[in-house]
This record gives structure tokens, sequence and C-alpha cells, in this order.
């Protein structure tokens, strides 16, 4: 097994380094994230650093770059509060792909890529209507991350729109169900498939499998 020094991975050309970090964390959910500008400009980015931060307020987080590699995702989102978190399926993997080219200001990736744009009453942020589950949320905070010039954006579950059979009894969502896509790196995306589930695990008892 190769042990590698972080005096050796900084010494790699920055394309390779990047590629070894992104998938040294491992498979990650992979989704695109919708804006609007305050002049009603439709924005589409694709995202894989998003997290669950709590359940009670509803919050998730995401990792927004250096403004200057990537900053109109955020400045939609400080303009106008809101934003939507869409899961990419196979049936339009590549042109969520597409979507993180470079476009300009003035041109919307959902209009350059084949994705409609989706509007619900009282939600001023565009859903991706492909995608199976979605949701919206309200700015809560952004916090700087001065180590290398990205943001951790957090935001509150506003609104959620997913199929009937995605939903289990108890809460749970069936992703493979949804054929919702996983990434690693910054190129390669994955299907999932469920092995098991548990019981919630307790000292000195063994968690049984729950039937699903």
């Amino acid at each position: 097994m190769n042990l590698i020094s972080s005096f050796s991975i900084q010494s790699w050309e920055r394309f390779y380094r990047a590629n070894f970090i992104n998938s040294l964390t491992g498979f990650k959910s992979l989704s695109l994230i919708g804006t609007v500008n305050a002049e009603g400009q439709t924005n589409l980015g694709v995202f894989s650093s998003i997290v669950h931060i709590g359940s009670d307020p509803a919050l998730v987080g995401y990792i927004n770059r250096p403004t200057k590699a990537a900053p109109h995702t955020l400045a939609n989102i400080q303009a106008t509060g809101v934003y939507t978190i869409n899961h990419i399926h196979p049936a339009f993997l590549e042109r969520a792909h597409q979507s993180s080219a470079k476009y300009p200001d003035q041109v919307s990736e959902f209009e350059e890529v084949g994705l409609t744009p989706e509007f619900i009453e009282n939600s001023r942020a565009p859903f991706v209507k492909e995608s199976r589950v979605k949701y919206a949320l309200s700015l809560k905070e952004i916090i700087p991350i001065t180590l290398n010039n990205t943001f951790l954006v957090i935001g509150e579950i506003q609104h959620v729109k997913l199929e009937d059979d995605i939903l289990m009894r108890d809460g749970f969502l069936s992703l493979e169900k949804a054929a919702s896509v996983c990434s690693n790196g910054t190129d390669a995306y994955y299907s999932t498939q469920l092995i098991d589930r548990y019981e919630y695990a307790r000292p000195g008892i063994a968690a049984r499998k729950l039937v699903t």
C-alpha cells in the first residue's frame, strides 16, 4: 500500500492533485442548484458538496467555490435569499454536466443545456422540472472559509417536491427508486443501490436489519 505525504501531494500538477483529492473523499451526492438574479435571469450549476446540517430546523449546506471561479450562484442567492436543490438522474446527466461550463452572466444554463425551469407559488427560485427529488430553500447564513476563500452556504428547507413512490412510511427516501446519481472526483458519475438498512444502534444490542 502506498504512503503519500502532503509534500508529495503539493508538488503534483494542479489538475492531477484536484482529481486525487476530490476522489479521496469518496462518493458524494450530486445536485443542480437553481437560482435567479434580481432581474429574473435564471441560473443553474452542478454541486457535489451538499451536506445535511440539521433536521429541526431543516437545514442544508453546500460549499461555494471562490467567487472568481463560481460567482453567479452565490451572487443570486445573496440578491434574492432563495434557491433550489435538485437531484440529478441518468435521463439528463449529460445536460446537467454541461451546466458546469462557465457561461456569461446574461446566459441561462437552463436554456443552454435544455433543462426546464419550474416555478411554484410563493417560491421565486426555479426548480429543475426533470428532477424527481427537489427542494426550495431560504438563505440563513453564509460563512466565509478564509483558508481557501470558499463559502459555506446554509439554507432552511421551505418546500419539497418528490414523486410518491420515493417516500417510505417511516419518512425515509428511497433514492434508488428515483435513480438519483452520485459523483466522485470532478467528472465521474455513479448509480446507487441499497445494500441494507439497520435499526438505530444501541450499546450492547445488535442492531437488526430493517424490513423495507
